[in-house]
């Protein structure tokens, strides 16, 4: 017998009606975050052919790659989103992929910023230093729940072999 049959009717219609705003949150999310992904690429597009026929792409290397990351945020929210709406459950492992791209984009801002060091004070200079290592000890640790997450997610090989015969 289901869960919901033994709910009274009251009760199921108020789950049903969460449920329908839930799937048009998600609906509205989905939409926005595409908007926002196309509006993010055209202006990447813009800004990668301006620089190309005004000889600067090297200049702008690090603002473009800066872009196309945001962009790749972009998607992978639009990702969760749809997983999320799909399974009616949030999913850990697409926000761990979205904080690790948003990382690495606050590295390149950094490694680029360096630039200007020789000019700042050692307190500035510090500050980089610590936050460098801050994002990098991030990093290994998101990559190293990414792994402990695909691996607990793989099915033991006995299993694999018992519940999905080889087709071959």
């Amino acid at each position: 017998m289901g869960e919901t049959q033994q709910m009274p009717l009251a009760r199921q219609t108020v789950v049903r009606i969460l449920s329908v705003v839930e799937d048009l949150v998600y609906v509205g999310l989905g939409v926005l975050l595409a908007i926002s992904a196309f509006s993010l690429l055209g202006a990447g597009f813009k800004t990668f052919f301006a620089a190309a026929f005004s000889h600067a792409l090297g200049a702008q290397f690090i603002g473009l790659l800066d872009q196309v990351l945001l962009i790749l945020v972009f998607v992978e929210l639009l990702y969760t989103v749809q997983v999320s709406f799909r399974e009616h459950r949030v999913v850990a492992e697409p926000f761990m992929v979205v904080a690790l791209i948003a990382i690495i984009r606050r590295i390149l801002v950094i490694t680029a910023e360096t630039a200007h060091l020789p000019e700042a004070s050692d307190a500035v200079f510090h500050r980089f230093v610590v936050e460098l290592a801050m994002l990098t000890v991030l990093v290994l640790v998101l990559v190293a729940s990414l792994i402990a997450f695909h691996k607990q997610s793989k099915p033991a090989p006995a299993e694999a072999n018992v519940s999905s015969p080889d087709p071959h």
